[in-house]
């Protein structure tokens, strides 16, 4: 019910006429449900529990289960707690009016509970500093609901609600507040779907805070929060004032990790991939990673996390992961934490593609034995745009994993701002309610709290495949970093935390206060803490990292890969016969398909292809390359907005049946025993979906994973995927990747924001290597780019700017025989058409993509012969020798760099050294190249059509017979900017 309902309900409560009417109308609904409106008949069940559906399913004491799946539960057979169970009254024997008072004392009361449920939390004990006290809420005040004190000790009949028949208000009031106003508070009834609602409610009305804890399981806990303070005091004992973003204040969320995984284990859980920032990173891979302490303390004294032999510029300690296997009586978890940059939440969307990708690998459909775990910050979580993103993946088609864990390290500050200052809402939460998460705020202070709230959460993420959101609510002892005053920004509260002690003084004041544990055994535990570190310590001097991860398990039998990439050639030719069962594939469709007229013209057009050999364009191309190598086995995951069409119409990789809707593959559709194809229309989000396939990249290296931008520009919401993952992740991290994202470029008059895929920000990316880019302009080019991606034996992140009207282009085109054996990709193409001879030729124009074709229909319409054109069609690793080999040819040509961009982007800048550097070396007359193009711009493009032509002829005809003395010198004096040429 929402809070207007309620409120009106609340009046009616109080006002006699419409609380005699509201009684009968309860009265009636006790004598037969179906006679009372719907919404009326909704309202009731709510309060008197759930619907009856679900009602069904909770029969038996809730207390005989899940208990002794705690770490450390007492016995799950051991009898309830007394609820001091009454009988109800003999209704029979009393006056209508007695009746129906107390059937009014009835609504009353369960409206009251109800209350709880929804807002119980807002005056729940969650802050360990006490720095807020939560204010009263009037809905969750008795005498809103027409109650008084001398109603206290009335007896009111419930009807088994919270697990009583009756109950004296007294003893209702107690209950709920004990239930939903402790160290756990319960944010669950804003979730529309009834099963996981009053799954939520049984478990915490049933044993959220009446778990009893034995003796071991209260020594595990103490543990594990021990070796967590005691890691930080050791750190800080011997690097003082070294950045290592501690956890000291949040040592709980150790154990409630550990609780995760051991519960998880089983519940079928084999893997688990973890995603975090930096707060705390050092202590989960200490004491949840089991990373040797003697490498940890190696990175502090300033040694290289990598093995000698492994190139790379490494990170700095507290970015980086590592991955482990853990034992859980007998059950094997391996677990995972990804390396992260210092972007807040940039790695959450990478966790997700992983499990996926994990859960790809095994064979698991049900989604139940691969956990993605993400760790937040609170600022961070309400803070970064990424995670709402994340959040709206977590139920579609091609993205869903089953159900994510969300842990928040809630510091109750972001750096120096305080919550009222970086959030809107309540919670920094609330954003997981936009896809009905369950969430549970619990004190951080608490550690068997915490580690019963991680267990419910494990327990509903397996049960119901979807989020779970664990706020743990603590403290930031040190400051944003060991260096940083506090102080200056949060006076009181790090007053407050100054003279607070710690969580392991607090539990373990508890369990020696209550016989529990005796004090000798905890200073026991922390001496042997104490000395293992030390001994770890004493040994990290000489310590050496012996092996690299980074070519085990799926990637085990690839290679790393640095320089020399130009002399390699690999084998990416296609067999005619597996060309022929593509090209029948995506040109048939069943005869019950009704298939579009428009795209059964284009099928045909297929046909007609292959059977001429000839005019193949880029769509089908593309979809040669998918077919083949789905056909050897691999994989073929494409992802993107409005993907499966394709932007601009050209791919119908998923047929929409006409009457129906029903989708048609075609190309799932080859033979028998195929791998899969995926063409994935996502959501409108670049940040999360490129992530999420980077990381699915990343953990799968045999499938081709493609991220197809609308338009080149859109990959600008996606920058730090690119800067902190894709560019630099192999030598920062060890971890490569063999993504290619598809980029559509090229001047057609459309506009700044649908001209340029900005190839400028990625050339400036490109070093050591650690991507190719690519701007091709033959369909044939484009197959062989796609299947080397998969048939060298390595892996690089690929970034191809593909076409808009060469999608149509009639000159655009291959023929079968640029596909079969004796063909190849083809880094550099030289001159087609038959001109003067060599050595007469004055000009050689260098270009790459889709401006080739300008610049030849200018030349032919204009019977130039003493031009030659050559494409760069791979710009990085830049073909030095092939570039060479062009120029060669032309020992007495001028030397152009003819681009659509203007000068300031494109790949001018990047390109004219490397000239410079070429003609060089071949002593040729030409000691530098010149430039025709736009003029540098603020704006990647005009917005005017007629202005686009005019720029458009005006680059053509420099490049083809302006005189070298006449070219633009873009960087002259007159734009401000020194002069490079």
């Amino acid at each position: 019910m929402d809070s207007l309902f309620e409120s009106t309900l609340r009046t009616s409560l109080l006002n006699g006429a419409n609380a005699t009417f509201l009684a009968e109308l309860y009265e009636r609904y006790l004598d037969d449900p179906d006679s009372v409106d719907a919404g009326w008949r909704t309202f009731f069940e709510e309060l008197r529990d759930a619907p009856e559906a679900v009602r069904a399913e909770r029969q038996g004491p809730s207390w005989t289960r899940h208990t002794s799946q705690v770490i450390g539960a007492a016995d799950p057979d051991a009898p309830p707690p007394d609820k001091g169970k009454g009988k109800a009254g003999d209704a029979a024997a009393l006056s209508d009016d007695a009746a129906r008072a107390r059937t009014l004392d009835s609504i009353r009361a369960l409206m009251m509970i109800r209350a709880y449920r929804v807002r119980g939390h807002l005056e729940a004990n969650l802050d360990p500093l006490g720095l807020t006290e939560p204010e009263p809420h009037p809905e969750l005040d008795y005498r809103s609901y027409g109650f008084t004190e001398a109603d206290l000790d009335r007896e009111i009949f419930i009807d088994n609600v919270l697990g009583l028949e009756t109950a004296t208000l007294r003893d209702i009031n107690k209950v709920v507040r004990e239930t939903y106003c402790g160290h756990i508070g319960v944010e669950f009834m804003h979730i529309q779907y009834p099963d996981q609602k009053a799954w939520v409610q049984k478990r915490v009305e049933s044993e959220l805070n009446r778990t009893a804890f034995t003796d071991l399981g209260r020594r595990t806990i103490m543990e594990r929060i021990i070796e967590a303070e005691t890691f930080e005091r050791f750190l800080h004992k011997k690097y003082p004032g070294t950045k290592r973003f501690g956890l000291e204040g949040g040592e709980s969320i150790i154990p409630a990790i550990e609780q995760i995984l051991k519960r998880g284990s089983q519940l079928d859980l084999d893997s688990v991939v973890f995603g975090m920032a930096h707060r705390g990173r050092l202590n989960v891979l200490s004491n949840v990673m089991h990373k040797p302490l003697e490498a940890i303390f190696s990175e502090f004294q300033g040694q290289s996390s990598n093995p000698e032999d492994v190139q790379g510029s490494g990170d700095v300690k507290y970015h980086l992961g590592t991955s482990a296997d853990r034992q859980f009586d007998g059950k094997t978890v391996h677990v995972t934490l990804n390396a992260n940059p210092s972007h807040l939440e940039a790695v959450n969307p990478v966790v997700l593609g992983k499990v996926r990708a994990k859960q790809a690998q095994i064979g698991d459909t049900e989604r139940r034995r691969v956990l993605g775990v993400l760790i937040h910050g609170d600022a961070a979580m309400a803070g970064q745009g990424v995670v709402a993103e994340c959040f709206a993946l977590a139920h579609l088609t091609g993205y869903r994993t089953g159900g994510t864990i969300h842990l928040v390290i809630n510091n109750q500050i972001g750096f120096t701002t305080s919550p009222q200052y970086s959030r809107s809402g309540q919670y920094c939460t609330d954003i997981a309610k936009v896809i009905q998460a369950p969430i549970l705020h619990v004190n951080g202070d608490n550690p068997e709290a915490v580690v019963h709230a991680a267990r419910v959460a494990v327990e509903f993420r397996q049960e119901f495949g979807t989020d779970v959101v664990l706020d743990i609510v603590c403290y930031r002892r040190q400051g944003h970093n060991e260096a940083d005053e506090p102080a200056f920004t949060q006076p009181r509260m790090y007053a407050h935390i100054a003279r607070h002690p710690s969580t392991v003084e607090t539990y373990g004041r508890y369990l020696v206060d209550n016989g529990l544990m005796e004090q000798r055994v905890l200073d026991d535990l922390h001496a042997a803490t104490v000395a293992r570190m030390e001994a770890a310590f004493a040994a990290s001097g000489g310590y050496r990292p012996n092996r690299a991860d980074w070519l085990l398990g799926t990637w085990e039998g690839l290679e790393a890969a640095f320089g020399e990439e130009e002399y390699k050639q690999y084998a990416t030719a296609a067999k005619p016969h597996a060309l022929a069962e593509v090209f029948k594939a995506i040109s048939t469709t069943p005869e019950t398909f009704d298939v579009n007229p428009k795209i059964a013209r284009q099928l045909k057009a297929k046909a007609a292809m292959h059977e001429s050999g000839e005019g193949i364009d880029w769509a089908t191309a593309e979809a040669l390359a998918f077919g083949t190598l789905l056909l050897d086995g691999h994989a073929v995951r494409l992802s993107g907005q409005d993907c499966g069409r394709g932007t601009f119409s050209q791919r119908h990789a998923v047929l929409v049946d006409q009457t129906s809707e029903a989708r048609y593959r075609p190309l799932n559709n080859i033979r028998d025993g195929q791998a899969t194809f995926e063409a994935l229309d996502s959501p409108l989000s670049e940040f999360a979906v490129l992530g999420f396939e980077y990381g699915y990249a990343a953990q799968d290296p045999m499938a081709l994973v493609l991220w197809e931008a609308q338009f080149g520009d859109f990959a600008n919401g996606a920058q730090v995927i690119f800067d902190q993952f894709i560019s630099a992740s192999e030598y920062k991290w060890l971890r490569m990747s063999g993504l290619v994202v598809l980029l559509p470029h090229g001047y057609e008059g459309q506009g700044p924001e649908h001209s340029s895929a900005r190839p400028e920000r990625f050339l400036q990316l490109c070093a050591e290597d650690n991507l190719v880019v690519c701007n091709l302009t033959t369909p044939a080019n484009y197959f062989h780019a796609l299947r080397r991606q998969l048939r060298r034996n390595f892996r690089k992140p690929m970034v191809l700017f593909s076409p808009k009207s060469l999608l149509r282009h009639k000159l655009c085109v291959s023929a079968v025989a640029d596909f079969q054996d004796g063909s190849r990709f083809r880094r550099v193409l030289g001159e087609t058409d038959d001109l003067v001879p060599d050595d007469e030729v004055r000009r050689v124009v260098l270009c790459t993509g889709k401006v080739y074709y300008d610049l030849l229909q200018a030349r032919r319409e204009r019977n130039i012969r003493d031009v030659a054109l050559v494409r760069v069609e791979q710009l990085y690793p830049w073909p030095r020798d092939g570039v060479q080999r062009e120029l060669k040819r032309y020992p007495r040509a001028t030397v152009i760099w003819c681009q659509e961009e203007p000068a300031n982007m494109g790949a001018w800048t990047f390109v004219d050294r490397r000239l410079h550097y070429a003609l060089e070396d071949l002593q040729h007359a030409e000691r530098q190249a010149h430039y025709a193009g736009r003029s540098a711009s603020a704006s990647p493009a005009t917005g005017t059509a007629r202005v686009h032509q005019q720029e458009q002829n005006t680059l053509v005809d420099q490049a083809l017979t302006w005189d070298v003395d006449d070219l633009p010198r873009p960087f002259s004096r007159a734009t401000g900017l020194s002069a490079v040429t």
